[in-house]
């Protein structure tokens, strides 16, 4: 797996960002049965520069908590054979299968973590889970949908040991 971060430098983080979201990346994909080696990319930015890149992509004038930028279409979530054919979904000089781009305020998770009661590693082993879902396939436009994402994003944390506290 390959995780590339862009961090803008700015950021101050109490915790090693890299590890724990490498961590969530490789559970999700484990707990989803993804049978191949993975490339993502995280971008971690303030509430300006996730505001602007929503406005373009989404046309919502607000900062967000987490953006997700899948590469992948599935016919289902976690269908990952519909990729065992298609050499453009894979880089070509190391054989990973190109999930897409998180994008991540850390200034509005701050502020969702204080809001919310726990800690911002917490919060951002969320987001981090929430947008790995979205990379898989998944959505929450409809209930039936959020109620699956949910639980999922609650067991992928509970491996992990990562609790409200």
């Amino acid at each position: 797996m390959t995780v590339h971060f862009d961090c803008d430098e700015l950021i101050q983080l109490p915790f090693d960002y890299e590890k724990l979201i490498c961590s969530v990346i490789e559970e999700t994909l484990d707990y989803e049965n993804c049978p191949y080696e993975t490339e993502v990319n995280v971008v971690l930015t303030n509430n300006k520069e996730i505001q602007m890149v929503n406005k373009e992509f989404r046309d919502m004038d607000k900062p967000t908590d987490v953006l997700s930028f899948p590469m992948l279409e599935y016919d289902r979530p976690s269908n990952f054979e519909d990729f065992e054919e298609a050499y453009d979904c894979f880089h070509p000089e190391t054989g990973e299968l190109l999930l897409g781009d998180i994008m991540i305020s850390v200034e509005r998770a701050s502020e969702q973590a204080k809001e919310y009661g726990h800690s911002l590693e917490r919060e951002i082993a969320f987001l981090t889970a929430h947008s790995m879902l979205h990379l898989c396939g998944y959505d929450h436009m409809e209930d039936e949908e959020r109620v699956v994402m949910e639980q999922k994003q609650r067991d992928i944390l509970e491996i992990l040991g990562i609790t409200r506290e």
